[in-house]
């Protein structure tokens, strides 16, 4: 039985009935620019290249979500801690670390599935 979850219903901690592993989404991502290391983010943290971070439109600051690049199959845990992205068309702006880790970074942007993270205190690499 297929499911269909709309990001908004999503909680900071695991909804209570949702598997925590449940997919929320896939679409297409990107990554920040360095240019945005130190500025503010929506949640008020400044953003640091280096940490496991994403910006989403909709779930709230601090879901772990699980992000999986499509064409590697490789995955990272980040926390969202912005809003956006506000590119039409994209799902989910990532930390510079996270594109990285997961292949993102060499070309851009890519088609990645999210789910929330198994583990809520797990961020990083898989």
């Amino acid at each position: 039985m297929a499911m269909l979850l709309s990001p908004c219903a999503i909680s900071h901690a695991n909804a209570p009935g949702l598997a925590s592993a449940a997919a929320i989404a896939t679409g297409e991502a990107s990554y920040y620019a360095d240019r945005f290391a130190g500025k503010r983010t929506a949640s008020g943290e400044a953003y640091d290249p280096g940490d496991f971070t994403a910006a989403h439109r909709s779930l709230p600051f601090g879901t772990r979500v699980r992000v999986t690049d499509v064409a590697s199959g490789r995955s990272v845990v980040v926390r969202i801690n912005d809003r956006g992205p506000w590119d039409k068309g994209r799902l989910i702006d990532v930390s510079r670390a996270a594109a990285t880790e997961i292949g993102l970074a060499r070309r851009g942007r890519g088609t990645v599935s999210l789910a929330l993270a198994e583990d809520e205190a797990e961020t990083g690499q898989d």
